[in-house]
């Protein structure tokens, strides 16, 4: 009578529940497929779909995209000096930002992973996450406000007595420009800064999975803690050096913000991906850019496996 007017709750069945303990993986698989199917559908989704814009062309007459199948896209981003310079600036200014990051972030990460204990490692972390907590844009242009000519690094160059140096910088060519601000040197500057705790935290990892009987053993064996460093500990860190490293160079790669606020004049790839989808309405072109990214990450990740930076892994 009770289980007439109460009937029993829909649970799994003795067999549904066997067959899930008896196949653990099947499991994990149905707890993993909704977020799968998501990043599935709204992310891999609209990314086919815009590569897959790449294929079409443009009439140069009408400014009507013609959905036929052609490498003439790719050909005129290939052949065009214009668009060839703009992703040499890009590979450029993405080299050196994660050429300059590493060993900014190097020390660190060691010194959180090997000497922070307790409030002072918990301070280490919250003041390495606290600009991810800040506005993006509010980053960006205070950086420019900083870095402006009448900004408190020109003031402070000045406070020092090396005016004379900062502006001999500034007259460089392909580094500097009227100001801080407005160079290439200032744009690697705000670059390094957004991406450096993406650079530290991977590195900061990785020094923690290093043992530390190791590093004591090397110490037995007469080794110096500079041939401990370079030969034990170096080594051992190498994929999460490279992991931080993609991180500020894919970062790089794609940023379309910093260039139009920071920086000499000049198109990166971010934003002629936005020009070009946005306001110009060339679709295919914006497609084709959002291509080069993604292989010369791939590019950058196949050097870095043959290099060997994840046999530790």
């Amino acid at each position: 009578m009770t289980a007439a007017i109460y009937p029993a709750p829909n649970r799994p069945g003795p067999s549904a529940r066997r067959v899930l303990y008896t196949h653990p993986g099947l499991a994990v698989f149905l707890l993993l497929l909704p977020p799968l199917l998501w990043f599935g559908t709204v992310y891999l989704g609209s990314l086919l779909s815009l590569l897959a814009q790449s294929v079409y062309s443009i009439d140069d007459f009408t400014g009507e995209i013609v959905r036929v199948p052609s490498l003439m896209t790719f050909r005129a981003l290939l052949s065009q000096p214009a668009h060839l310079d703009i992703v040499l600036r890009t590979l450029a200014m993405a080299v050196m930002v994660a050429a300059f990051s590493v060993p900014i972030a190097f020390p660190v990460a060691y010194f959180m992973a090997r000497y922070a204990r307790g409030g002072i490692k918990a301070l280490f972390f919250v003041t390495v996450m606290l600009p991810m907590w800040t506005s993006y844009l509010v980053k960006v242009y205070a950086w420019r406000l900083i870095l402006a000519k009448q900004g408190i690094v020109s003031w402070a160059f000045d406070q020092l007595g090396l005016s004379a140096a900062l502006e001999a910088v500034l007259k460089l060519p392909l580094v500097g420009g009227p100001s801080l601000a407005s160079s290439y040197m200032g744009m690697l500057l705000v670059f390094v800064y957004m991406w450096l705790p993406f650079v530290i935290l991977p590195i900061e990892a990785a020094l923690e999975r290093v043992p530390r009987a190791l590093v004591e053993a090397s110490g037995d064996l007469g080794a110096t803690p500079r041939q401990t460093l370079m030969r034990v500990i170096l080594p051992l860190a190498v994929p999460g050096i490279a992991a931080g490293s993609i991180f500020a160079f894919s970062l790089t790669l794609g940023d379309y913000i910093i260039p139009q606020v920071v920086g000499a004049p000049g198109y990166f790839i971010g934003m002629m991906v936005y020009e070009q989808q946005g306001t110009a309405g060339n679709v295919p072109l914006a497609a084709a850019f959002s291509i080069v990214p993604i292989i010369l990450i791939g590019l950058y990740l196949l050097m870095a496996r043959r290099l060997g930076a994840f046999d530790a892994l």
